[in-house]
């Protein structure tokens, strides 16, 4: 049946799965966020350490996440990874980097000949939960405001700026897209702690996290949602492929596509929800309500920017070099196998939800953290 499908109808398919793996990475971001809470709830070592090891159970499912995003997009749109890792190289290094010193401070802050001291690898963490995680949302805002780059015949990128990359944290937009995404992650990281940590002045400060992050982010997403709104987009005519700028592009796509507008609502009134249950209403369960509502919100991001005929990566600096998800995409014969592969994806998942269910099945508290060994903590 996968083999029948038309070639538009695969690329089509494969945008939204690529939107599904990048929309899950975003729920995951809740281990950068408990990362930057270190230093702002922590009260003494035995609340850091009960924080740190929270998210320590979960940061390798961030990273394997963020990099079968990476390959999803590399294997089903190589033009567009060639393109952006070939010309916006800075910034998607200084995101990997992040992402090292993430991995090398759970794995050494805790060694008894760690030389840099606990506090050094801690100020890693929240260097990945912060600047990774801006860096991260600017990235993602160049799909609206674009990039200056060209492409000639044989696809090779020349990026018109000396930042390569680096520039797109400076445009309002992509800087607001970003510090959303870092305060998001804040709030999904103190919904998490109340939902798995059994300490109770560390569980209260969380749930004041939840809320305080949350009114620090509205300015944010204000911003995203008013730019959403207003600004020109970058169409494509269906026909003959021509890129050109259409006044209102992300409005008419809402209004084009009530599923989307549908998700985003939707999805934003699920992280409310999850907010005041936990801010509000003493439950535990607003992880699961934020988590879902971030998933939610990611996917209707990604449909902005590549369906309804839009150009997902658009060119500042040259219309016609801009990317779509039909001239960007790998071959039928790729998409199709490739689909055959998809097809073990949702048993990935399920024994994931298991593995998690089995980790999470009891709190953790202090007493836990004393038992076990010194190469077992973080």
């Amino acid at each position: 049946m996968i083999g029948n499908l038309d070639y538009s109808i695969l690329q089509q398919l494969w945008w939204l799965i690529a939107s599904v793996v990048g929309s899950l990475f975003l729920f995951l971001t809740f281990v950068q966020g408990g990362q930057t809470l270190i230093f702002t709830l922590a009260s003494n070592e035995e609340e850091k350490s009960l924080i740190i090891n929270a998210m320590g159970r979960k940061w390798e499912l961030t990273f394997t996440t963020l990099v079968l995003f990476g390959g999803a997009l590399f294997a089903a749109f190589p033009l567009f990874y060639a393109t952006s890792f070939g010309g916006a190289y800075w910034v998607w290094m200084l995101i990997l980097f992040t992402f090292i010193l993430q991995a090398v401070s759970y794995e050494y802050r805790k060694k008894p000949d760690n030389v840099l001291g606990a506090r050094t690898y801690e100020i890693f963490m929240c260097i990945n939960g912060s600047v990774g995680i801006l860096l991260i949302g600017a990235a993602v805002g160049t799909f609206f405001t674009g990039s200056r780059f060209s492409l000639n015949l044989y696809n090779s990128v020349t990026w018109h700026t000396p930042y390569h990359g680096l520039e797109a944290a400076l445009n309002p937009f992509n800087l607001a897209f970003g510090l959303f995404l870092v305060f998001l992650a804040r709030v999904l990281g103190a919904m998490y702690l109340v939902n798995h940590v059994d300490h109770k002045s560390l569980v209260e400060k969380a749930r004041k996290a939840t809320w305080i992050n949350l009114l620090i982010a509205l300015p944010f997403l204000l911003t995203i949602l008013i730019g959403l709104v207003t600004m020109d987009g970058f169409a494509v005519e269906p026909a003959t492929g021509r890129i050109f700028l259409e006044k209102g592009k992300y409005l008419n796509n809402l209004l084009g596509m009530p599923a989307v507008l549908f998700l985003l609502l939707a999805g934003l009134g699920s992280v409310i929800y999850g907010v005041v249950v936990t801010g509000f209403l003493g439950k535990n369960c607003g992880i699961w309500f934020g988590g879902l509502g971030t998933v939610l919100v990611g996917l209707a991001i990604f449909s902005l920017a590549g369906y309804n005929n839009t150009a997902f990566y658009p060119s500042l600096s040259d219309l016609q070099s801009s990317l779509t998800i039909y001239n960007a995409s790998s071959s039928k014969y790729t998409l199709t196998a490739m689909s055959y592969v998809a097809l073990a994806v949702p048993f990935v998942l399920a024994y994931i939800a298991y593995v998690w269910k089995l980790m999470d099945a009891e709190k953790l508290t202090l007493g836990e953290l004393a038992g076990q060994d010194a190469d077992d903590m973080y």
